[in-house]
């Protein structure tokens, strides 16, 4: 897994070189129905989901190549689709940084039947991705997934079935847990969902065992067991962390119910699909598992509650950014018009 620039090591948004960009007009609109493909229409849904993604998760996600993806990003951005942004770092060049721009966001408000403000979307807002002190942390949870995306592109027989971003999941969840993200993973026939907590190495380990306490409620009142990953940093902070998690589960009235594993940022040919996870109450060498073989979600009472990916996803009025149904995690399957659109030319004229 590529490694992530931390917050530190990012200072603002250079600027870029001023391009020729299309005003969005409702002209410009109805010209963008002949020239977007479903790839393109599942991207901005990812973005608008997801926040910001940079070129190489864009890549990795969805094309065949840099060059195919620089190109079509390229057109995207001169028809107002999307926006974008390039972080100055202390350190190399950071990759170009994409958000929602005003013509997405209104592809995506007429496809569903809303106005643009019923999305809760804001260019300012939007673009503010860009100076918030939680980029690095947004971009390592989005890099997370797009690692379990691109290996389940080359391998058939696994599947990312469920990507929930923290927004949405807070959404739903908000009053007891407000994980990073929710996912589900599909391999060799089996397939685990859970919730993932995406630690940076920023903040006092004792912010992190607190949060047990909301996961173990949660568990209590769905009657459903979600494992926990926590995603470190290093290993010498896993090995902090463990033993701080150890001794916060045992004061649960049930531990059982919450099954936690952790994995670390030190492998660098690795995805969080291989064996780097380490259950809690395993130790010893070879106690590492890959992602599939950890314990999957299981009820443990006899309710009706749903689990988390069940199809309820309309939110309330107070949350408009969510009206939205999750996107799907994977891209299209290449086809007629999902890899080529029948552009007038490089400016959409």
């Amino acid at each position: 897994m590529p490694t992530v620039p931390t917050q530190r090591s990012l200072r603002g948004s250079q600027p870029t070189r001023a391009r020729p960009r299309i005003a969005n007009s409702t002209e410009h609109q109805a010209a963008l129905a002949a020239r977007l493909t479903a790839r393109d229409r599942w991207l901005l849904r990812m973005l608008h989901e997801h926040r910001v993604l940079t070129s190489q998760q864009i890549t990795d996600l969805a094309f065949p190549s840099g060059r195919a993806a620089r190109q079509r990003l390229l057109e995207l951005y001169q028809w107002s689709v999307l926006d974008r942004f390039q972080p100055f770092t202390t350190h190399g060049a950071a990759p170009m940084h994409y958000v929602l721009a005003p013509a997405g966001a209104s592809v995506l408000a007429a496809e569903d039947g809303l106005d643009v403000k019923d999305l809760g979307y804001r260019r300012d807002r939007a673009f503010g991705i860009a100076y918030s002190l939680h980029l690095a942390h947004t971009i390592g949870i989005n890099q997370w997934f797009t690692s379990l995306i691109s290996r389940a592109r080359h391998d058939p027989t696994t599947a990312v079935t469920a990507w929930w971003s923290e927004t949405r999941v807070a959404a739903h969840f908000g009053d007891l847990v407000r994980p990073d993200a929710y996912g589900r993973w599909q391999a060799d026939d089996r397939e685990i969902e859970f919730f993932l907590e995406y630690d940076t190495g920023t903040e006092a380990l004792a912010v992190l065992t607190r949060k047990l306490h909301g996961y173990a409620r949660l568990a209590e009142a769905t009657g459903i067991t979600t494992p926990l990953l926590l995603w470190l940093p290093t290993t010498r902070r896993e090995a902090g962390a463990r033993r701080a998690l150890t001794r916060a589960r045992a004061d649960l009235d049930h531990p059982h119910r919450l099954p936690i594993a952790t994995a670390t940022a030190d492998h660098p040919d690795a995805t969080p699909a291989d064996a780097i996870w380490l259950p809690l109450d395993a130790t010893g060498a070879g106690a590492r598992r890959a992602l599939h073989h950890l314990p999957d979600s299981r009820h443990h009472q006899n309710r009706p509650t749903p689990t988390p990916a069940a199809p309820e996803t309309t939110t309330a009025p107070t949350a408009p950014a969510l009206v939205l149904p999750p996107p799907d995690p994977c891209p299209p399957a290449p086809g007629i018009g999902t890899d080529t659109a029948p552009d007038r030319d490089r400016h959409g004229r």
